[in-house]
């Protein structure tokens, strides 16, 4: 791709395979989940000093569960979500019992749970061997990962520069080998925007798809888990691993009859795209993400694909999206107890303020909106395959920095204004993906984000597999490119 920057891969051998590769290894018992767990240390060893992407590790744990695992044989291999014994990192918002589980924040530093959230129960029941938590900004509220509790996430490409957030650490594990596969989250591109600044897949489903919402607000549907990947087969794998429904997740339905890695080995090249930079005007983007997003469609249209600029109207979407966002955060952090809420970023608490003073007319206002914006695309989608955007409006910034000041010389207001492109996939409740489509002139990875239609996951996954093969896009394991001091 254009303006790739050079990289090296000096990793175990192991790590630099896709995840499918692995799990096929597993299968055919070429490889045992212990010998992946050594190689999964020692990535970690060699790169964590430079990028802190997981800075809590659980290995005796992980090896005593390989060879228990390893010694009965548990599950069944044909299952389409069947892990075998594949090492994944879980993002630091999600219980894991007896790991230490932060939320990156400093009232809950020492907080160990008793039980493990119904995803991570559903991945171990599959194979999936939990080697460490991947590092969030507090609360998960923040596009740029870090913490009081455990510092800052670098980004690999160029290690001065942020990792995107909330879930940086999972993007960054992945870019640079540490484990195949890692969980995220996402409300506000908190899969999507790390994902496009890491250069990896960041996969937000549909609510329901991948398991429930926070573990204590299991109906909400805006903040949602899913997969991160280092290319879309291996993200198909990821979330057939975490489908199908559970009690313990009330919004979750059954896995779909046709598996996701079954609809990626589908994808053709007429695909049918609509492009639009900037929805509608809604949200801004730099000149260069935009040219380096155009360029990447045209090598998809010389491959067969059509791509029209085009965007539904999306009336309200700011004022609806924000109030769908503060009354998450007003109902969840807002409720911990004060020892915990005091030590809250001030952009934290604010969020919560936000969603205190909200009226119920509010929220019957982003009730209607929301259901106005829904129909606008679902009607649009029937022409097309998918919506395509930039993920975010420029590329990441310092790692010191919250978030941007501007976007060529236009000011941002607030620390989510940059990632608006976020807001559309997450109030409406249409899967999204964010993938790799090139470099910007310093080396840094773009983000193409692609939103499929209403349960969608399918056709999505098989569109962003069709790009993916017009783009030759995977460029993943890489060593960091350390330019801190």
């Amino acid at each position: 791709m254009k303006n790739q920057p050079d990289t090296s891969f000096t990793g175990p051998e192991l790590c630099a395979l896709d995840a499918t590769q692995v799990v096929e290894l597993l299968r055919k018992k070429e490889i045992s989940s212990e010998e992946l767990l050594d190689a999964c240390f020692q990535r970690i060893q060699q790169v964590e000093p430079a990028v802190n992407a997981m800075p809590t590790l659980c290995e005796e744990r992980a090896r005593n569960f390989a060879r228990e695992w390893d010694s009965s044989g548990r599950g069944n291999p044909e299952e389409p979500g069947w892990l075998g014994g594949l090492p994944v990192g879980i993002k630091d918002l999600t219980p894991i019992k007896g790991v230490r589980t932060t939320y990156g924040t400093k009232g809950l530093s020492d907080f160990v749970p008793t039980e493990s959230s119904p995803l991570v129960k559903t991945l171990e029941k599959r194979g999936a061997l939990v080697v460490g938590k991947t590092n969030t900004p507090e609360m998960g509220a923040g596009g740029n990962t870090f913490n009081e509790v455990f510092g800052m996430t670098r980004n690999p490409w160029n290690t001065e520069r942020n990792a995107g957030g909330s879930s940086g650490g999972s993007a960054v594990a992945l870019a640079t080998g540490e484990v195949w596969l890692s969980h995220g989250s996402d409300l506000a591109g908190s899969l999507r925007t790390p994902a496009a600044y890491c250069g990896v897949i960041g996969f937000r489903p549909s609510p329901g798809v991948a398991g429930g919402g926070p573990t204590e607000l299991a109906f909400h549907t805006e903040g949602v888990q899913g997969p991160m990947a280092r290319n879309v087969t291996d993200c198909a794998l990821f979330l057939d691993a975490m489908s199908g429904f559970d009690p313990g997740s009330p919004i979750s339905y059954p896995a779909p009859k046709t598996p996701f890695q079954e609809a990626v080995k589908r994808a053709v090249p007429n695909v049918r795209i609509a492009y639009s930079p900037d929805l509608n005007g809604f949200a801004s983007v730099s000149k260069e993400w935009d040219e380096v997003l155009r360029n990447a469609l045209q090598a998809v249209e010389k491959d067969g694909g059509t791509i029209e600029e085009d965007c539904p109207k999306l009336p309200k979407l700011n004022r609806c999206y924000r109030i769908l966002r503060a009354m998450l955060w007003a109902a969840g952090p807002g409720r911990a107890p004060q020892s915990v809420q005091k030590h809250f970023k001030q952009t934290l608490a604010d969020n919560i303020d936000y969603g205190r003073q909200l009226s119920i007319d509010d929220v019957y206002d982003a009730q209607r909106d929301r259901t106005v914006i829904y129909n606008n695309m679902q009607s649009f989608l029937t022409n097309y395959d998918v919506l395509a955007c930039p993920t975010v409006s420029l590329e990441p910034g310092p790692v010191i920095e919250e978030y941007p000041g501007e976007i060529d010389g236009n000011p941002v207001t607030d620390y989510i204004e940059w990632l608006r492109f976020s807001f559309l996939s997450t109030t409406t409740g249409l899967p999204s993906v964010s993938m790799p489509a090139g470099f910007t002139k310093s080396g840094l990875p773009v983000g193409l984000q692609l939103i499929g239609p209403p349960r969608g996951e399918a056709k999505l996954l098989a569109t962003a597999r069709a790009v993916e093969i017009s783009l030759e896009s995977v460029n993943t394991p890489i060593d960091p490119i350390v330019t801190h001091v």
